[in-house]
C-alpha cells in the first residue's frame, strides 16, 4: 500500500512523495520536463532536520539530504501524517536489514498534530571518520552475495571497493571509498542491502547509541 504527497510551488515545479515497500519514489513535474528518482528507506535516517523552510532526511551513510520536503505542504494534517509514516518505514527498513528488535531498543515517534511543525532534534548526520570494526568475514560474505545474486554491472565499482576493504580492513581511506561509491550507487542502493545488509551497519550510526 503506497502513501503519498504531493506538494505545489506557484513558480517551482510540483514534487510527488509516494512511499512503496522499501523506497520512497520522488516524482518533480515542471512545464517542460519530468524527472523521477527512488531513494531507498533504509539508507534514510529516520530523524530529520527542520531548516528555514524545508524538512530533510538525510543519509546514514554521509548526512547529505536525500529527501526535501517544504515545510506543511499542501497542509499541516497532511505533511505531518505523511512525515510520520516516513520516519516509521525508514526505521522498519533499517531494523529489517539489521535485525534490530524494535521493542527491546524503543523509539518514539513525534505524532505531530499541532498546528505548527515539529520540532525534531537536530541529529547529527552519519560519521564515518569515526573508529568502526570492520568485520572482515562479513564483509567476505557480502562481496559473495552480490557476486551470486546481484547480476548488475553498476555494482562492479562497488565490489572492488570491498575487496579493497577486506585487503585493509584498517585503512579508513578504504572505508571512505566504499562509503562514496555506495552513494553512487543510487537505484542500486536496494539490491546491494538485500543482498548485504551489513553493508549499512557497518556505514551508519548505531541509531540506539549502544
Amino acid at each position: 500500500m503506497s502513501l503519498k504527497l504531493t506538494q505545489k510551488h506557484l513558480l517551482k515545479p510540483t514534487h510527488e512523495f509516494e512511499l512503496d515497500d522499501d523506497q520512497i519514489n520522488i516524482r518533480i513535474k515542471s512545464r517542460v520536463k519530468e524527472e523521477m528518482l527512488s531513494v531507498t528507506l533504509a539508507v534514510l535516517n529516520p530523524e530529520p532536520v527542520i531548516t528555514r523552510t524545508h524538512l530533510e532526511f538525510v543519509s546514514r551513510v554521509n548526512g547529505e539530504p536525500l529527501v526535501s520536503l517544504a515545510l506543511s505542504k499542501p497542509n499541516v494534517t497532511e505533511f505531518n501524517n505523511f512525515v510520520n509514516k516516513l520516519k516509521q518505514k525508514a526505521l522498519e527498513e533499517y531494523n529489517s536489514i539489521s535485525g534490530i528488535n524494535v521493542a527491546a531498543n524503543p523509539i518514539a515517534l513525534n505524532n505531530n498534530v499541532a498546528g505548527e511543525p515539529p520540532e525534531f532534534s537536530e541529529t547529527s548526520p552519519a560519521d564515518i571518520s569515526k573508529t568502526k570494526k570492520v568485520d572482515v568475514e562479513s564483509i567476505k560474505h557480502s562481496i559473495n552475495m552480490l557476486q551470486t545474486y546481484v547480476h548488475n554491472e553498476d555494482i562492479q565499482p562497488f565490489i572492488s571497493a570491498l575487496e579493497s576493504l577486506q585487503q585493509a580492513p584498517q585503512d579508513h581511506s578504504k572505508l571512505v571509498e566504499v562509503a562514496t561509491v555506495f552513494d553512487k550507487l543510487e537505484t542500486s542502493q536496494g539490491a546491494v542491502l538485500t543482498y548485504a545488509p551489513y553493508i549499512i551497519l557497518m556505514l551508519s550510526d548505531d541509531p540506539f547509541g549502544n
